[in-house]
């Protein structure tokens, strides 16, 4: 770390392409009258499509007075926090991604104070405060624990977007309530607020803040808007001659254009790659040798493909030429490799090696030799129990893998779901899935709307409810149902009921029937997995499954007979203790 000027962007504007995010940005730090420089600061402005999909991120750290290890702790968490959070996946929210990495730096920098010397002493260890900004598409996202800030001005208005964490016993004295590296657990102030074109957001630390005057500050950015990195030093130096006794860091941050539409890695493929034409069996086909025509439907056709380069069979897919013309058909079609090369598991359907680069529109995926489960269920009109619970906890597995990537399926249906010849399965088609991360950044369609089939979707779809990996769970269960009975919970009810009225008012029919042997609470999870109501619902996959394999407790407690037929002693027991102590009473008074 320097003494006196910390680490910056070399370029004080960024400048972007006319439909992405534009930024001008100034920064300035300086040790004031300490002999170190314990602040940090600074920032990553990724090109795209990184900068659709993560944002542009800023972040400056202040570390405490009393330690002389505070500005290890200042530039770990800084740098920590902007290298791993583009480390990410790409998948996620800026608030889960960013979240997870602050947690990870807080562990870090308080596990080194419990391995030095300053474990017993909290004040000299390990400990910084952290402010940070991520902007992306046309949201700020805001990340702060500490005394350092974050501003806004608009209309020339400086308003304070974060809250001092600070505890005052006096006028004159007062601690850091809340630090990055103090506590294993730790809480994170986490705000949103819409962007708007002239947003300018300062992130300061009290060495500044302190001792700046605001009109000053906002006549300094206004006079020196073409040059932000002088009007930051130019802050910095007023703090100083009000005698600033602290180091001085700040980082001035504006928003010169917002994206009008932000052009995801998937949009930029649908621009610049054109509709391919249908390839004729032993025809090579952008390095694929086609072997045979796997399906073919109005909407896709489907290859199986010897890959030249790798020498692996892989299943080649192409658009209809049809809906070539509609963006958010085409968008649903490449989002099937984009999820599939984003997850690892073996239940998941695996995107196909890139060697090279393609001239067409189209998706390549691993081949699944085997059978879907619509086909198994007809070569298997009536699997037993054990084999439900094989193939639903792998089903599981794969959901709980998408889940932790923040990615909804939507459209969970036997036909989706593939069992290969050595029985491992294998969930298929992310053509409806719902990427947290994509919508965020306004790179997806509605997330909100019917993506997939309506005898499996959850009952919150045909209301405008959100959905999250509740729905995936119900249409989980409604498969298991189907496995079990041959037939569906509701029928074909639960796409008629437009109303959370309509919805209570569905009735559950049993699994249990005389023909099958299915143990009452395999009918008691079912019906829990199937309510109308996703809060009413398991909270977890692995609640359900669990409970697929022995009962629950709220099962065993509804089935569990009174005490007088348990233990009739002891109900009578009871009883007589009762009367007598009725009687006392009676007497006493």
């Amino acid at each position: 770390m320097a003494e006196d000027r910390l680490w910056r962007s070399p370029e004080p504007v960024i400048t972007m392409s006319k439909s992405k995010l534009k930024l001008s940005v100034g920064q300035f730090s300086d040790k004031g009258q300490k002999a170190v420089n314990q602040d940090f600061y600074g920032c990553c402005l990724p090109a795209a499509p990184q900068l659709s999909l993560k944002g542009a991120a800023f972040a400056v750290a202040d570390g405490i007075s009393s330690s002389d290890v505070s500005h290890i702790a200042s530039q770990t968490a800084v740098n920590n926090f902007l290298e791993d959070y583009y480390c990410t996946s790409d998948a996620w929210t800026v608030k889960h991604s960013a979240q997870r990495v602050i947690g990870s730096v807080n562990g870090w920098l308080h596990s080194q104070s419990q391995r030095s010397e300053y474990r017993f002493d909290k004040d000299r260890g390990y400990i910084c405060t952290l402010s940070s900004l991520i902007l992306k598409g046309s949201t700020a996202h805001l990340f702060h624990v500490g005394d350092s800030r974050i501003y806004r001005v608009r209309d020339n208005t400086l308003e304070q977007l974060t809250k001092d964490h600070r505890l005052w016993i006096s006028r004159d004295q007062s601690y850091l309530s809340r630090a990055i590296g103090v506590e294993l657990q730790l809480e994170i102030d986490y705000l949103t607020v819409p962007l708007a074109v002239g947003d300018i957001f300062i992130l300061s630390t009290d060495g500044v803040y302190e001792y700046c005057d605001t009109e000053l500050m906002l006549k300094t950015i206004a006079d020196h808007k073409d040059n932000l990195d002088k009007a930051a030093a130019k802050i910095v130096d007023y703090a100083c001659l009000h005698e600033s006794p602290d180091n001085l860091t700040i980082q001035i941050v504006r928003v010169d254009q917002l994206p009008e539409q932000e052009s995801s890695e998937i949009r930029q493929q649908i621009d610049e790659l054109p509709l391919p034409p249908l390839p004729e069996p032993r025809a090579n086909f952008d390095g694929y040798i086609i072997q045979r025509a796997l399906h073919a439907t109005s909407r896709s056709h489907v290859y199986l493909a010897h890959d030249c380069d790798t020498g692996e069979q892989v299943v080649l897919k192409l658009p209809s030429v049809d809906l070539g013309c509609d963006p958010a058909y085409l968008e649903r079609f490449l989002m099937e490799e984009w999820v599939a090369r984003r997850i690892s598991s073996a239940h998941v359907m695996k995107a196909g090696v890139q060697t090279r680069k393609r001239n067409f529109l189209y998706t390549v995926t691993e081949y699944i030799e085997g059978q879907t489960l619509a086909q198994w269920l007809v070569d298997n009109p009536d699997p037993g129990l054990q084999q439900v619970r094989g193939i639903v906890e792998q089903i599981a597995r794969g959901l709980q893998a998408m889940h932790r990537m923040e990615i909804l399926h939507r459209d969970l249906k036997p036909d989706n779901i593939m069992i290969d010849t050595h029985g491992t399965v294998k969930i298929i088609d992310f053509g409806a899935a719902r990427v947290a991360g994509v919508i965020e950044a306004g790179g997806g369609a509605d997330q909100y709307e019917l993506q997939g089939t309506a005898i499996y979707s959850a009952p919150e779809y045909f209301i405008g409810e959100v959905p999250d990996h509740r729905s995936d769970l119900y249409s989980l269960a409604v498969i298991t149902y189907q496995m079990l009975s041959g037939r569906f919970p509701y029928g074909a009810e639960v796409a008629k009921c437009k109303t959370a009225m309509a919805q209570r008012r569905l009735n559950y029919r049993s699994v249990l029937d005389d023909e099958r042997e299915i143990p009452a609470w395999v009918d008691f999870t079912l019906k829990k997995a199937l309510q109308p109501n996703p809060y009413k619902r398991c909270a977890e996959l692995s609640e359900f499954i669990y409970e697929l394999r022995q009962p629950s407790e709220a099962f065993l407690s509804r089935t569990r007979p009174p005490l007088i037929k348990r233990d009739p002693v002891v109900f009578w027991q009871g009883i007589s203790i009762c009367l007598s102590m009725i009687i006392v009473y009676l007497l006493a008074h």
